[in-house]
């Protein structure tokens, strides 16, 4: 049986592939009948300050070579946490997607341009003690484009929300 589409997982910066979030969205894709990939990023980390971010535009041509290959065999979905979240919603605006799901997005990131995203389905988890982005721009952002927003009791990290997540994710998934 061919799956109902692949997702793309991006990790955040100075995470990782294996990192928990995207492994527990990996699962849920994979429950669903869904292929996945997470793609590695920590080279492009490693290079660069915390200050820095790393090396975005490359992180960020890295997804697009990823997803433009993958919508060439079906509905794709862009998954992330944090940075993983910014440069998904930035390659829906270059590449067809089916639906985002973006974990603690950063609304705005200097020297980068503000979040913006395909007008698609997208489904957002977010800390309200989030120490990095303030939950009311993630809130006004999500407003303003109708998206499902789950607000949670945690920090950045959303490491007290993870089964939360991958539930969020899965109902995005199953909607499509």
């Amino acid at each position: 049986m061919s799956p109902r589409g692949h997702c793309i997982l991006s990790h955040g910066f100075e995470s990782g592939p294996d990192a928990t979030k995207v492994t527990a969205l990996a699962a849920a894709a994979e429950r669903l009948g869904w292929s996945h990939e997470r793609p590695d990023y920590t080279d492009l980390d490693a290079k660069h300050d915390v200050s820095e971010l790393g090396d975005v535009p490359v992180r960020l041509q890295r997804l697009l070579s990823l997803a433009r290959a993958a919508a060439t065999r079906g509905p794709v979905v862009l998954a992330g946490s944090s940075l993983g979240a910014w440069i998904s919603a930035r390659a829906s605006l270059e590449v067809p997607v089916a639906a985002l799901f973006l974990m603690a997005p950063p609304v705005a990131m200097d020297p980068a341009p503000a979040l913006e995203a395909a007008a698609v389905p997208t489904s957002i988890v977010h800390g309200w003690d989030d120490e990095l982005i303030p939950a009311s721009q993630v809130v006004d952002w999500a407003r303003a484009r109708r998206a499902r927003l789950l607000l949670v009791d945690d920090s950045h990290r959303l490491s007290g929300h993870v089964a939360a997540s991958a539930e969020a994710f899965a109902t995005l998934l199953a909607g499509l």
